[in-house]
């Protein structure tokens, strides 16, 4: 059975926001791209409102480990509704249903999306308050649970505290019983402090680490996301051989550790995560993932999303302030807006 989306015209145009080159967000241009045809296995999805991540940043400049070659459609995170549905998929949606999920091309109007990452919106909730559950705030219950293995009782260090994955893992830390000590740009420290952080920090101090160490005597688990300038910092608080790191960005740029290092400078434990390489090697843990975020939605412990939304066109404005650490929690886009 053919859908609205199947049904309508192969040739209609659709808004889009274009990455022309790798040489950054100055080179996103608002354009037309052809209406998206969803393949085997996916959805055609009318664009509610798509989130914007550091990601988008790093794959502007070509920098993104296996992200997309210029030109393309910008971004990767959306939530709005199933309009159209390629052959091939199991236990199919309706059309009218709203769904979060990621996929190439979001910053547009409509998009495609692979049907196995798409969640239903929770119920009562907008497009936009959607936005982070399968990344942010995925990527934060990863870090913490499965990854961090975080017990109560236990310090945790939220690097970047107050981005979109910073304030999920500040809530979910405490939720979990943990101490949390947090950095993040002073002018932000209040919104991280609201969230519940026991103590905000300045991430650019020069006695950063000492200063932890006074405060905690060591930390159990590091959540590391700004890469090259805290790195190193991450390393020398982690308690010895107990302490665990798990990484999931590098916003300040790549850093790099030694098997010397390991064995006689910083013997801590280090895993990597990225969340759409989880979900694709270990369905059974991002599944264990998405069901503990719906219970922690019922018990309001995981509230509707309050992203700070922009018009479409300025796209490349809220990707050059993301780069710029101007910016604070969830950011989204409205492909409908002018």
């Amino acid at each position: 059975m053919k859908t609205d989306g199947q049904q309508q015209n192969s040739t209609q145009s659709v808004r889009a926001l274009v990455q022309t080159s790798h040489d950054g967000p100055e080179d996103l241009t608002l354009g037309t791209r052809p209406l998206p045809t969803p393949g085997p296995g996916e959805y055609l999805v009318r664009v509610g409102a798509a989130g914007v991540n550091f990601a988008d940043v790093t794959q502007s400049h070509g920098a993104y480990g296996g992200g997309p070659r210029a030109p393309y459609v910008a971004g990767f995170e959306a939530a709005g509704e199933i309009v159209g549905a390629g052959p091939g998929i199991d236990a199919q949606l309706p059309p009218g249903t709203h769904v979060v999920g990621t996929g190439p091309g979001a910053f547009a109007q409509y998009m495609t999306m692979p049907a196995t990452g798409v969640v239903p919106v929770p119920a009562g909730w907008s497009d936009a308050q959607a936005l982070g559950l399968v990344l942010n705030w995925a990527t934060a219950l990863a870090a913490l649970k499965p990854l961090g293995e975080v017990a109560p009782g236990e310090v945790v260090l939220v690097h970047a505290a107050a981005g979109g994955v910073g304030q999920a893992a500040v809530r979910l830390a405490r939720h979990y019983g943990a101490r949390v000590i947090a950095t993040a740009s002073p002018a932000k420290h209040d919104v991280v402090e609201a969230l519940g952080a026991d103590v905000v920090l300045d991430g650019r101090r020069p006695d950063l680490a000492a200063e932890i160490t006074r405060l905690t005597g060591g930390v159990d688990l590091v959540l590391e996301s700004v890469g090259r300038a805290t790195f190193d910092v991450s390393l020398s608080v982690a308690r010895p051989f107990t302490g665990r790191l798990v990484v999931f960005g590098a916003a300040s740029g790549d850093a790099h550790l030694s098997t010397h290092d390991l064995i006689f400078t910083h013997r801590v434990q280090i895993k990597g995560l990225h969340i759409g390489a989880l979900a694709e090697a270990a369905p059974a843990v991002y599944r264990s993932l998405l069901d503990e975020l719906d219970a922690l939605i019922a018990q309001g412990v995981y509230p509707p999303g309050t992203p700070l939304i922009r018009p479409l066109a300025e796209g490349p404005a809220v990707l050059r302030d993301l780069e710029a650490g101007l910016t604070h929690g969830k950011l989204a886009l409205d492909p409908w807006a002018f």
